[in-house]
C-alpha cells in the first residue's frame, strides 16, 4: 500500500520561519520497538503496576521506591513508554523517567527513528486510540499488538518538529498535573477543615475555631433551624404548566456545583398551582436530594421549584444557609442511615426534619458560612482551569495530529 503525505490544521514553524515538510505515514513499529526483556524489581529498579498510576494524567500516585521488592515485570528505561494493553480506554499510560520494571498487562515501547515525547503523544491521539481500542475480548478487553503495530500513523518527517510537539503536549501535562495536584490538595484541606470546624460526635465544641468564639454549641433537629419542603411534578399532559420561566429541578441537575442557578425545565405559574411544587426562595434554601442519590446538595441561587426526588432544606431567620449547607456530608450520612426503600432508597420529610445539626451563635454561624464560601470559590477556580487546560488539550491533539 503506497504511504501518503499529509499535513495537520495546526502546526509549528522552522527556525526560518518556513513551514517543514508535509507529515509522513509510518508503521507504529517503524518508530517504536516493543520491548519484552524480563527482571525482578528491586530499590534501584522499583515496578510500576495499573494501581501506580493515574489514568489518563500519566502520572504515579505514589513513591513506587517504597513498594514491596521482588516483582517480576518488563524491563523499562527511562524515556520509555508503559501502555495498558487491558482495557485501553482506561489510559494507564507513563513516559518514564526512570529506569523499573513493568507488572501487569503493559505494553513497554522503545521510540526509534522518533522523538519519544513525540511518541507518547501520539499515543494520546484520537487516530492512535481509535486503533488502540479495537480490542479483543469482552469481558477483558485488551489492545490488539498485531493491528497497533502495523496501523499506518502520520508521523513528522523532521526530528525538530516531532521534538517541538512532544515538548509541547510534554509542558501541557505538567500544568495539568500541577492544576490536579492544587485542586486535591484544596480538597483535603477542605476535608480536614470540615472535620476541625465542626464539633465531633459527643463534643460541644469544635477543635478549631474563629478568635473571639467560646461558647458551646447547641444541639438541634434540622427542623429547629429550617423549614423541610418538599417537591411535584405539574402533569406532564398539560402544555401550559411547561411554558413558563420558573426553575424546576431534579435530582440529577445536583451536586455539580455548589450553587443551582438555572434548571434545564421550567414550569408556569399554573403549573405550580396545579401541583405539589413549591416555590423555593433564593439564598436561604438548599436543595437536598431525597430519593435514590440522597444528599446531593446545592444553594439555591434564584427562586424555584422541584420535583418529589426533594426535601429541600429552607433556612429560618438567622440562620447561615452556607453554614447549614458546609454540614451538608454529615447531614448524607445520617439521611443515608434513616433512608429506606424496596425499588430505590427515601427518605420521608419527618426523617429530614429529625436529622441533627450543631449549631453556634448565628455570629460564628456566619464567619464558618463565609469562610468556607471562599473555600469553595477557590475549589471552584481550580476546577475550572484545570477543565480548560484538558479542553485545550484535547483541541491540540485534534489540530496538531492526522
Amino acid at each position: 500500500m503506497e504511504k501518503k503525505e499529509k499535513a495537520p490544521v495546526l502546526r509549528f514553524k522552522d527556525t526560518n520561519g518556513k513551514d517543514y515538510p508535509a507529515w509522513e505515514q509510518r508503521k507504529f513499529q517503524e518508530i517504536t520497538q516493543r520491548v519484552s526483556t524480563s527482571s525482578i524489581s528491586s530499590i534501584d529498579f522499583p515496578s510500576v503496576e495499573y494501581e501506580d498510576i493515574e489514568a489518563g494524567s500519566g502520572t504515579l500516585n505514589k513513591d513506587v521506591k517504597l513498594k514491596e521488592k521482588n516483582k517480576k515485570g518488563t524491563v523499562f528505561n527511562k524515556n520509555d513508554i508503559l501502555f495498558g494493553k487491558l482495557r485501553p480506554y482506561l489510559m494507564n499510560w507513563l513516559l518514564a523517567d526512570f529506569k523499573g520494571v513493568a507488572v501487569g498487562d503493559f505494553w513497554v515501547l522503545r521510540s526509534q527513528n522518533c522523538d519519544p515525547k513525540f511518541v507518547y503523544s501520539l499515543i494520546h491521539s484520537k487516530s492512535f486510540q481509535e486503533v488502540a481500542n479495537r480490542s479483543s475480548g469482552s469481558k477483558m478487553p485488551r489492545a490488539d499488538w498485531n493491528l497497533v503495530s502495523n496501523t499506518l500513523f502520520f508521523v513528522p518527517s523532521q526530528n525538530n518538529e516531532q521534538r517541538k510537539i512532544g515538548e509541547l503536549f510534554s509542558s501541557l501535562d505538567k500544568v495539568i498535573t500541577l492544576h490536579q495536584r492544587k485542586l486535591e490538595a484544596l480538597k483535603k484541606l477542605k476535608r480536614t477543615l470540615l472535620q476541625k470546624m465542626f464539633p465531633k460526635k459527643g463534643h460541644l465544641k469544635p477543635e478549631l475555631r474563629f478568635f473571639g468564639f467560646t461558647n458551646d454549641w447547641e444541639q438541634r433537629e434540622l427542623k429547629d433551624v429550617a423549614e423541610i419542603v418538599g417537591g411535584g411534578t405539574p402533569s406532564t399532559s398539560v402544555p401550559a404548566y411547561w411554558n413558563g420561566s420558573i426553575d424546576w429541578y431534579s435530582p440529577t441537575e445536583i451536586g455539580q456545583e455548589n450553587f443551582a442557578k438555572g434548571s434545564k425545565r421550567k414550569i408556569s405559574n399554573e403549573g405550580l398551582n396545579n401541583s405539589s411544587a413549591k416555590l423555593l426562595p433564593a439564598h436561604k434554601t438548599i436543595l437536598f436530594t431525597s430519593r435514590a442519590t440522597i444528599g446531593e446538595a446545592a444553594i439555591l441561587e434564584r427562586e424555584g421549584a422541584t420535583n418529589q426526588g426533594f426535601q429541600s432544606i429552607v433556612t429560618k431567620e438567622g440562620v447561615d444557609v452556607y453554614f447549614l449547607y458546609s454540614y451538608k456530608h454529615h447531614l448524607k450520612k445520617q439521611a443515608l442511615i434513616k433512608a429506606s426503600g424496596s425499588t430505590f432508597l427515601e427518605i420521608s420529610k419527618n426523617e429530614v426534619e429529625g436529622l441533627h445539626v450543631p449549631v453556634p451563635s448565628g455570629e460564628e454561624q456566619a464567619k464558618i458560612g463565609s469562610f468556607f464560601k471562599l473555600v469553595d470559590k477557590a475549589i471552584t477556580l481550580h476546577q475550572r482551569k484545570l477543565e480548560i487546560y484538558k479542553k485545550l488539550k484535547k483541541g491540540l491533539l485534534q489540530k496538531m495530529f492526522i
